[in-house]
């Protein structure tokens, strides 16, 4: 275990971590036109409220990893900004979203409360120092190509650059080409660290790359279900879980995007299991 880690974590007003209730960290892969993203937020407000589960509201300004150069990548930072502030002033949840790139922390810091560095820039210690620096807490996805245990070097280099707070998901594993894995011993192996861990339940069904010729990543949305459970029952501090009204017709990551409409369900069985294991 690392020394100095806060756990739990707080961002905002939500607490992440030991002795705490199942968070959710959620929303639409990427802001879209047409006020979408504000009427996702408000409908997740919704339904946390009902169910009495923690809240961080999620979208990306920008993303940065597409397969195609043609994809829709998002409004970009100071359209995504002014959308957070929105979404802020308006639900009052705090708010995640990545960050790509060093210079990007200090004006993402500003607005968001939990700055996310992607599972790909994991290792990345000049962006990790950046987002650390923020003051802000910080979540790291584990890379695809990364052991769970090797994680607790990202956390110290987190602790050493000064985070308010380090936190871990796990979002499975590259098996092969076209493939993601989850090891569910990753969930307490990486709680080892200090940190709280989060179980990305949606990237963890995607199917990466795009085949030969393709321009598209592909995911098995129906696995979305099953592997939250799976990880509830791990033991997992939170869940992240993009949604969308209608994830056909998303405009990034819809086929392991999960319905809006079935959120709800799917959160009420949860949080039934993390009571029949004492969580």
């Amino acid at each position: 275990m690392v020394d100095s880690i806060p756990n739990p974590v707080a961002i905002g007003e939500v607490r992440i971590g030991k002795g705490r209730p199942l968070a959710l960290i959620a929303g639409p892969c990427v802001m879209e036109p047409n006020d979408l993203t504000m009427r996702i937020a408000v409908r997740l407000r919704e339904i946390c409220g009902r169910l009495g589960v923690p809240l961080i509201f999620k979208a990306s300004y920008d993303k940065a990893n597409r397969t195609s150069v043609s994809s829709y990548r998002g409004p970009g930072l100071a359209g995504g900004m002014e959308v957070f502030r929105r979404v802020k002033a308006e639900t009052g949840l705090p708010v995640t979203t990545d960050v790509h790139e060093t210079q990007q922390a200090a004006p993402i810091a500003e607005v968001v409360d939990l700055l996310q560095v992607p599972a790909f820039l994991a290792r990345q210690t000049d962006l990790l120092e950046a987002v650390a620096a923020t003051g802000r807490p910080v979540n790291v996805k584990k890379g695809q190509f990364m052991a769970p245990w090797d994680m607790a070097n990202v956390v110290t280099k987190l602790i050493a650059f000064g985070a308010a707070g380090a936190i871990l998901t796990e979002r499975g594993t590259t098996f092969g080409y076209g493939r993601l894995v989850n090891d569910f011993r990753a969930i307490p192996q990486m709680q080892e660290t200090g940190a709280p861990v989060v179980f990305d339940a949606t990237h963890s069904v995607q199917l990466p790359g795009a085949g030969a010729g393709g321009t598209t990543t592909a995911g098995q949305r129906e696995m979305i279900p099953t592997l939250a459970r799976a990880a509830v029952a791990a033991g997992c501090d939170a869940l992240f879980v993009e949604v969308h009204p209608d994830p056909d017709r998303a405009l990034s990551d819809g086929p392991n995007s999960l319905r809006l409409d079935d959120l709800e369900p799917l959160l009420a069985v949860c949080l039934r299991i993390r009571e029949a294991v004492g969580g």
